[in-house]
C-alpha cells in the first residue's frame, strides 16, 4: 500500500509540476512575444555552443524552438511546454505546444530548449500537422544558471529531423521511454 501511495504522490508532484510550464502573458500578443523572444534567446544560445547550427537553420526547409519543463520520479516521467515552428520557405511561424509522459528509471527536474530542424518540406509539414514524436531518451544535466555541465548535442532523431536541446538549469539522470504530442496552439495561432 505504500507502493501505492508514493507511486500517486509522484504522479500528483509531476503533474503540477509540469502544468506550470505555460507561456507567460496575459493577452495573445504578450504571449506571441514570449514565445518569440524564447525563440531568439535560445538560438542565441545555440550559435554560441555549435556555430555549424546557423548554416543548418539557414539551409533547411524550418525550424521549430521548444521551452520545456520535464520532470522524472523514480519509474515516471513528463514534460511539457510551447514553441514556435518557423518555415523558411514562407517565413510563416506556427505557435504549437507540446506534452510528453514516459516510463523509465531516474529523477530529476530541468528546463529544456528544444530545437528542430527540418531538413525538407514535408517532413517540416508533418511535424507542424501532425506533430507526433515517440522515443527513448538517456540524460545526465547538472546545471544551475551559467554553471554546470549539460550538453548540446545534435541528433537525427527521425528521416530529415535533426534535433537540438539546451539545458538551462536543473538536474536529471534518466533513462526513459517517452511519448510526445507536439499540436498547434490554437489560442496563440
Amino acid at each position: 500500500m505504500t507502493r501505492i501511495a508514493s507511486l500517486l504522490v509522484a504522479t500528483l508532484l509531476l503533474l503540477s509540476v509540469t502544468a506550470c510550464a505555460g507561456v507567460k502573458g496575459d493577452t495573445k500578443q504578450e504571449k506571441r512575444n514570449a514565445v518569440q523572444q524564447m525563440r531568439k534567446e535560445t538560438l542565441s544560445d545555440l550559435y554560441k555552443v555549435s556555430p555549424g547550427a546557423r548554416q543548418e537553420i539557414a539551409n533547411s526547409a524550418g525550424y521549430a524552438v521548444f521551452s520545456n519543463v520535464g520532470v522524472n520520479v523514480l519509474l515516471l516521467s513528463t514534460a511539457r511546454g510551447w514553441g514556435v515552428a518557423h518555415n523558411n520557405r514562407t517565413g510563416n511561424n506556427t505557435y504549437m505546444k507540446m506534452f510528453s509522459a514516459g516510463a523509465g528509471v531516474g529523477i530529476g527536474i530541468k528546463d529544456f530548449r528544444g530545437i528542430f530542424l527540418f531538413a525538407n518540406q514535408q517532413v517540416f509539414d508533418n511535424f507542424v500537422n501532425s506533430g507526433w514524436q515517440a522515443g527513448g531518451q538517456a540524460d545526465l544535466a547538472v546545471k544551475a544558471e551559467d554553471k554546470g555541465v549539460a550538453a548540446a548535442l545534435a541528433i537525427d532523431v527521425a528521416p530529415g529531423i535533426k534535433f537540438y536541446q539546451i539545458t538551462e538549469t536543473g538536474i536529471a539522470l534518466q533513462a526513459t521511454l517517452q511519448g510526445t504530442k507536439y499540436m498547434k496552439d490554437d489560442e496563440l495561432n
